[in-house]
């Protein structure tokens, strides 16, 4: 371990020395490592460490090593290191994020040192939840929606998501002609024209979650966290772990959930904003989230297990709508 990274370490943590280091997972595209560092004679047992290298190798396992991808993911972890800096300790117990450290940076490192929610009683973790666990991850986004109603993503993503289509030219030009490619900008256009803008997670799958055995959940993996419409989220989250039969079966259970949750969220904040028309205005955006993924998939990985027959419904309701809309 490098020596400015023990000593940040060791300062932040007060232990006495560091006893082991674990890898918990490879950074995507050969960026550097999660690790997990144990300690002696600290407040706790252990810490986690996102260890960046800024000069990481270009090893994207899908092919896709393009100065775009180099630089996106580049941009990403400064987002991410400005996200706990300067925003994580806004939120509270119902939508809870590992507690920020510390941090350094160096021409080529980036460093950052962060609560071990495994100790935090976070420890589970399920890529397969049943209808409650999915549940308490929207309540999870609601409260954390309701956080950052309106308010400024100064540092972060002017666009939260990581598939958003200007930040995807390479992908949108492998796509193949279609109406889905032709409408593309315009979907795009629907989506951040919306009156009511939140910080969204911008990579809220379910194994970006953390479950506790009382039933609560905490996230992760704030790279893509930025300015948007919150219902994004919602419909990600519902296609990282649904089969397209789920996803027609509990569509207007989870949209309800969500929706109630956000209203209690809202109403707890004392918001000012028209639930009503924020609601009205989410759910009609919610089949053009699911056409705007389907966009980004079908350049990146066009026989992706997501393009199913319940993303191609959305995509089709979009499409139809946006012809009626034409036609007027």
């Amino acid at each position: 371990m490098r020596k400015e990274i023990k000593s940040l370490i060791l300062e932040k943590t007060g232990a006495d020395r560091i006893t082991s280091v674990e890898i918990v997972q490879e950074l995507w595209s050969g960026f550097g490592k999660l690790q997990r560092i144990f300690l002696d004679g600290a407040a706790v047992d252990s810490v986690v460490v996102k260890n960046i290298e800024l000069k990481g190798a270009r090893q994207h396992p899908r092919g896709w090593d393009t100065a775009n991808s180099y630089n996106r993911k580049l941009k990403s972890y400064r987002v991410e290191q400005e996200w706990y800096a300067s925003y994580s300790d806004r939120c509270n117990d119902k939508c809870r994020v590992p507690k920020l450290l510390g941090h350094l940076s160096s021409e080529d490192r980036q460093i950052i040192l962060l609560e071990d929610l495994d100790g935090a009683g976070f420890d589970l973790r399920i890529n397969q939840p049943n209808i409650e666990e999915l549940k308490q991850c929207l309540r999870w986004l609601s409260n954390f929606h309701a956080q950052f109603m309106m308010q400024p993503a100064e540092g972060l993503w002017s666009q939260g998501t990581y598939w958003h289509l200007n930040t995807r030219p390479d992908e949108y030009r492998a796509m193949p002609d279609s109406k889905l490619k032709r409408q593309a900008l315009k979907i795009d256009e629907a989506l951040n024209s919306s009156t009511y803008i939140t910080f969204i997670h911008g990579d809220a799958k379910v194994t970006n979650f953390c479950f506790s055995d009382t039933g609560s959940v905490a996230a992760v993996d704030f790279q893509y966290v930025g300015a948007g419409c919150g219902i994004k989220d919602v419909a990600y989250l519902m296609g990282s772990c649904l089969s397209e039969h789920d996803c027609f079966r509990l569509e207007n259970e989870l949209l309800s959930f969500y929706f109630q949750a956000l209203k209690e969220a809202l109403d707890a904040k004392h918001s000012i904003v028209e639930f009503w028309e924020l609601e009205k205005e989410w759910r009609k955006l919610y089949p053009y989230a699911w056409a705007d993924f389907s966009r980004f998939l079908i350049g990146w990985s066009p026989k992706h297990h997501k393009l199913n027959q319940y993303s191609k419904k959305m995509v089709e309701n979009v499409l139809n709508n946006l012809s009626i809309l034409k036609g007027r």
